[in-house]
């Protein structure tokens, strides 16, 4: 057994992992990095659909911060250190360049996921980080409040202090499978039990999964529980093979957890919230009006998403859709306008772990001091990223915690 000796320990090789160990080492600092997949940034690789939504443009610390809920008022010193504008100024002083697109979503400007992990390993080889791959922690070693070292394999690492960045439960399939919760209880934290936040809703109907791959870029989803209205959203819905999904239907996730305990949760799906039911029948009796000689299964596509018009037509079989629309009767006209605004859908569940964007759970933050990231419990331990318990929607606002208690930790440690 050998017994490998640092300054700072970093277990954990995602975008947290990372900016800390770079972090460490700009300080001077000798730092060993463990990651347990063959190569580092797994999860950071797939992240927005492989383009990466490193952060959310909202420059206002009061109005970021408020989409972390109940952590708000712990996040503050912490983002007060390093937050958004930190965020832009790091990548591109490291010439990775940001654009920010619809919903203040920040990206990188050669679209490239990849191109952001190798930006922070060059950050890491900048600091002359250690970095070792496929390094699978055994266990951590510890007496009283202090770690006294982490077993990987037949190594033992020795470090002042130790930064966990392992990250939670989401994208199981990256390594990340909350191994870092076990490790944490055994210390003296509470570790609050994750549930998938950000994820699609699966559905009952067969048309809905009809439909996969298309979407309806500016629709509203409105949710009731045992027909009582509970919540509205607009935006974009996509429709896929098992439910629906999209950053809408994915922000709504967690109140529909609550709502599924509540009783019989369905959604009515609005494709032109921006047209009452009349404004929509005369939209609508004017495109007939014009194409007068067309079949309604041609004519349909004129107000309905792209690729959706012979599913949605289908659920109104007392209308054929071979009828010219200078015979379809005004009744039916009228069906086919309040199905447009009142899809009915039935929410059977949430997806799990396997399609989670983001899941919960963690070290409560009541036992870090989120100055330094420092944990209350154990005096050389920083905890970081997505082993905290803080819930926060989808929109960059995920990885700029990451970068934040990164840095922090980074700069502390």
């Amino acid at each position: 057994m050998q017994e490998i000796r640092t300054d700072v320990l970093v277990i954990g090789g995602g975008a947290a992992g990372m900016l800390a160990a770079g972090k460490a080492a700009s300080m001077g600092k000798k730092v060993v990095l463990l990651e347990q997949n063959a190569r580092l940034g797994e999860k950071l690789r797939i992240t927005g659909g492989g383009r990466c939504n490193i952060t959310n443009a909202e420059m206002s610390e009061k109005k970021l911060l408020a989409h972390y809920g109940k952590a708000e008022s712990f996040l503050y010193s912490a983002f007060s250190q390093f937050g958004v504008k930190d965020t832009f100024a790091f990548f591109e002083e490291h010439n990775l360049p940001l654009v920010i697109e619809a919903n203040n979503r920040a990206f990188p400007k050669s679209q490239n996921a990849t191109d952001v992990v190798h930006t922070l390993e060059a950050y890491l080889k900048q600091g002359k980080v250690t970095v070792r791959t496929k390094a699978k922690v055994d266990r951590i070693l510890s007496d009283k409040n202090t770690i006294t070292g982490v077993v990987v394999g037949k190594d033992t690492y020795v470090a002042n202090t130790y930064i966990l960045s392992t990250g939670g439960f989401s994208h199981p399939e990256t390594g990340s499978r909350g191994d870092a919760f076990p490790w944490l209880k055994a210390l003296g934290h509470s570790v609050q039990k994750p549930s998938p936040t950000i994820v699609p809703l699966r559905v009952k109907e067969n048309w809905v999964k009809e439909l996969s791959g298309k979407s309806a870029p500016a629709a509203k989803i409105t949710l009731y529980v045992n027909g009582t209205k509970k919540v509205a959203k607009t935006g974009s819905i996509l429709f896929t093979h098992f439910g629906i999904s999209g950053p809408t239907v994915l922000n709504l996730a967690g109140k529909v957890a609550d709502m599924l305990q509540e009783g019989v949760v369905t959604a009515k799906i609005d494709l032109h919230p921006a047209m009452d039911i009349g404004a929509l029948d005369a939209h609508i009796t004017a495109i007939f009006e014009e194409h007068k000689n067309k079949t309604l299964r041609n004519v349909a596509k004129e107000f309905l998403p792209a690729g959706t018009s012979s599913v949605i037509l289908s659920l109104l079989p007392e209308i054929d859709s071979e009828t010219k629309v200078h015979s379809v009767r005004k009744e039916d006209r009228k069906k086919l306008v309040h199905l447009i605004k009142a899809l009915p859908v039935t929410i059977e569940g949430l997806m799990g772990f396997d399609r989670a964007v983001v899941a919960d759970g963690g070290v409560v933050l009541e036992e870090i001091d989120t100055r330094t990231m420092r944990s209350k419990k154990i005096q050389n331990l920083f905890v970081i990223g997505d082993l905290l318990h803080v819930n926060r929607p989808s929109g960059g606002y995920s990885l700029q915690l990451c970068w934040t208690t990164g840095f922090v930790a980074g700069k502390h440690a």
